[in-house]
């Protein structure tokens, strides 16, 4: 059976579970990231404070463990996005139980109020584990790849999806 996975909002003063499963996202996974586990270790407290102010951070849960977590902002960007989704991760132990599918669910439920109906997102072209769970949860390809800006060489493919509206 499934673990019950739920999502839950953090805010600044949760800031120490942020930084925890964002290092935990790029020990496990740092290829799948623009950041960088080695710079993002010497952040102190003011900075990761910084970052809770300036992205919406959302975890997925199971008991009392974060297992999964992903940003979201608001902005108005390419073709028609309302809001940008980043730092999608899944602890690899809880992989294919739904936490993924429970973390774009809230956006859902959220998307009218919060005006995140148009959601997009950049994934890396050669992670094509990512691209097809995207695209299982609507996600088309937009545009042409784009080269980062962060780490030169490598390419993303900007994705959107229209919310499906609860």
């Amino acid at each position: 059976m499934a673990p019950i996975v739920l999502v839950q909002e953090l805010d600044e003063s949760q800031w120490t579970r942020y930084r925890d499963i964002r290092l935990a996202a790029l020990e496990s996974d740092g290829h799948a990231f623009g950041g960088n586990l080695a710079s993002e270790q010497l952040f102190t407290e003011s900075d990761w404070r910084s970052k809770a102010r300036q992205y919406i951070a959302l975890v997925a849960v199971v008991g009392d463990e974060d297992i999964g977590m992903m940003t979201v902002e608001n902005l108005r960007g390419d073709f028609g996005a309302t809001s940008w989704v980043g730092s999608c991760w899944v602890d690899p132990e809880y992989r294919q139980h739904g936490a993924l599918r429970a973390l774009f669910e809230y956006l859902d439920e959220q998307a009218v109020r919060r005006d995140w109906t148009v959601q997009g997102l950049g994934v890396w072209v050669d992670n094509e584990i990512a691209i097809i769970a995207y695209e299982k949860l609507g996600f088309e390809k937009m545009g042409e790849k784009q080269e980062s800006t962060r780490k030169p060489g490598m390419y993303y493919q900007r994705m959107l999806r229209k919310t499906v509206a609860r």
